[in-house]
């Protein structure tokens, strides 16, 4: 294969970092300077209050606009660019007055404290965004999940028989307890998302904390004569590794929290929902189907999904502290790896190899 096909194998991979001379963070923030400067004006604009006379919006946005120039001279005078030199490139300076700008204009001409934050906090992300597209590959790994998606259905079957017995017994014993009715089915929306935002950071945390242990692993276990990987690379091979440990968990998670609606609707009754819950059951529908009375309240759709979600935060963690479950996520994931390594160092050397010259 030639260097095209190889990097082209390491996109595929979801591995783009694994390029030479793949250092995107020099010319991603040029390249997204069209994006940036419209969000920008857009931002700027914002700072018009339609409540205001017309005049005090004129003096906003030559306000605005006396702020922005001063940044601009200040930006190129520290780079040793003339006062209004159009910027060839776009380095931390210019980057840093993306973010505060536009949040000191509501700031200073209206007094919005929550506005400027909240402007700042939204450009942090579009610049984290844009980095993690571009530089991390986000996108390929994406892609690469989509293509293993059905795999990683076999294989989350597959684990889950393995893990069944425990599996079951832990969420049935969830599911038909009283107190846990009474705990999640009479709680608000609200609290109820923050519980299951702070179970999927547990677990996040969790994973983050495991995956370098994993990534040593891996590395070990293929052992070829091509450099060791470099920070960003074992951040992008964790990353692969979080994104097919994610996508095997949520699968566990929504086959789980479908298995006890389609449970509860049978066995769990608006009586003995009102039993448990001490309040009156939320029906949603009471019918028959094939003879069998079937019941969906809104108390069952809450506890299933709760159910679910702590069984999938105990299926992340069992995957990663069990020996067997562990060999069995990784050995699909390590083949592949192994395969990727292996083409790794035919590329280097391919690369690295004298050029000859023809007279």
């Amino acid at each position: 294969m030639d260097r095209e096909q190889y990097e082209e194998q390491f996109r595929r991979a979801g591995l783009p970092l694994l390029i030479v001379d793949r250092d995107a963070s020099k010319d991603i923030w040029t390249r997204a300077a069209g994006l940036l400067a419209l969000i920008f004006w857009v931002e700027f604009l914002g700072a018009v209050d339609l409540t205001w006379p017309w005049w005090a919006n004129v003096l906003t946005l030559i306000g605005g606009l006396s702020l922005l120039a001063a940044a601009w001279v200040i930006a190129n005078r520290a780079r040793g660019r003339t006062a209004f030199e159009r910027p060839k490139d776009i380095g931390t300076l210019e980057l840093a007055g993306f973010v505060v700008i536009p949040g000191l204009i509501p700031l200073i001409f209206n007094q919005q404290w929550v506005s400027a934050l909240v402007t700042m906090a939204g450009n942090l992300i579009v610049l984290a965004l844009i980095y993690a597209v571009t530089v991390l590959g986000l996108v390929s790994i994406l892609r690469w999940a989509g293509r293993r998606l059905f795999g990683q259905l076999a294989g989350s079957l597959a684990l889950i028989a393995r893990a069944l017995p425990l599996l079951m017994l832990f969420s049935v014993v969830l599911f038909m307890t009283a107190e846990v009715w009474q705990v999640f089915a009479d709680m608000g929306r609200g609290n109820l998302t923050s519980i299951a935002v702070l179970l999927v950071l547990v677990g996040a945390l969790f994973l983050f904390v495991r995956l370098p242990r994993e990534v040593d692993r891996i590395a070990a276990s293929v052992g070829d004569d091509a450099p060791p990987l470099s920070s960003a690379q074992r951040f992008n091979v964790g990353l692969v590794l979080f994104v097919s440990q994610s996508l095997q968990v949520l699968l566990v998670t929504i086959s789980v929290g479908l298995f006890f609606a389609l449970f509860g609707m049978i066995t769990v009754t608006a009586r003995l929902t009102e039993t448990w819950t001490g309040a009156s059951a939320e029906v949603i529908a009471d019918t028959r189907v094939f003879g069998v009375d079937v019941t969906i309240t809104d108390q069952l759709i809450v506890v299933s999904g709760a159910v679910a979600v702590l069984s999938g935060l105990y299926y992340a963690i069992a995957v990663f502290t069990d020996g067997t479950y562990r060999e069995e996520f990784l050995g699909e994931v390590t083949g592949e790896m192994r395969q990727t390594f292996a083409a790794r160092a035919e590329y280097l050397t391919l690369i690295r190899a004298p050029v000859s010259i023809n007279g």
